[in-house]
């Protein structure tokens, strides 16, 4: 049994109402066990990255956490219930690549489908009329200025660039008003102005909103600025704590099991260093 290690000093668990709980958990794919006695909590507002290597895991985490994974041992509660029963109340943003440049649906209407999107058909005029259409179209135009998009919303999706695209889709998931945001490797097809953009609105829609926020990072440097914990994945288990505290060479040594060095460039970029390859099995 691997057994999950805490980061050195991590600070007590919070005294509100824990968002997200995972309590010993394991999750496993083809027979063979991904990560193992996984245990964590994260709290209103908290703005949390799932960091490591590729195949680690990451994702398979935040499947688990929206319940479409099943964890093979332990528990985790989302949402004071079972993953999946309050996905109402979660905004989650997957992976994706950019859209088409010729992609002529509007990102007024991408944001839109955020609120029906999960319905059949085109909503008829006479559909629309009333309280409960302006009640819809004020949500839209509130997120849409809530990531500062109002600017760019009625352009077509494909002519607008990655961060536009990237804030609208954000806008897309927040637009039920989620106490949860869930958001696979968000800045990957970022360039470094963009990823810097988008982590600020991130990490101020989680203080202002007092949304709780799980993102999976490629890279932790953009956000390193802004999270307020951070969950490492690695060698089947995790360790979970403020930056300073996980990110060292000595946390991540303990949990590979092997000497890892944490370096800072002159730009002040993180780099891990020593860190071997995960399985090829263990894929997200």
């Amino acid at each position: 049994m691997i057994v999950t290690e805490r980061a050195p000093g991590r600070p007590a668990p919070p005294t509100h109402t824990p968002v997200i709980v995972v309590d010993q958990a394991e999750a496993r794919l083809g027979g063979r066990a991904i990560w193992s006695d996984v245990s964590l909590q994260i709290g209103p507002g908290q703005f949390v990255a799932v960091l490591g290597p590729n195949g680690v895991g990451k994702s398979t985490l935040l499947k688990a956490v929206l319940g479409l994974l099943p964890v093979s041992t332990g528990q985790i509660k989302v949402l004071g219930g079972s993953p999946g029963r309050h996905n109402d109340r979660i905004g989650y943003l997957p992976q994706r690549r950019a859209f088409d440049p010729t992609t002529r649906i509007r990102g007024i209407d991408i944001v839109r489908l955020g609120l029906d999107g999960d319905r059949w058909g085109t909503p008829l005029p006479a559909i629309l009329g009333g309280r409960r259409a302006r009640d819809a179209r004020e949500r839209v135009e509130e997120v849409i200025g809530l990531v500062g998009a109002s600017g760019y919303a009625r352009r077509p999706i494909g002519q607008c660039s990655g961060g536009e695209q990237q804030r609208l889709l954000i806008a897309q998931a927040l637009i039920r008003h989620p106490e949860l945001l869930v958001l696979d490797e968000p800045l990957d097809s970022l360039d470094v102005t963009n990823q810097a953009s988008v982590s600020s609105l991130i990490r101020d829609i989680s203080r202002t909103r007092n949304v709780a926020v799980l993102l999976v990072a490629h890279d932790v440097n953009p956000i390193l600025p802004y999270l307020d914990q951070v969950i490492y994945l690695a060698h089947g288990g995790a360790v979970m704590g403020p930056p300073e505290q996980v990110i060292t060479a000595d946390t991540l040594s303990m949990l590979y099991g092997t000497p890892i060095d944490v370096l800072r460039d002159r730009a002040g970029r993180l780099v891990v260093v020593g860190q071997p390859d995960a399985h090829a099995e263990h894929r997200r």
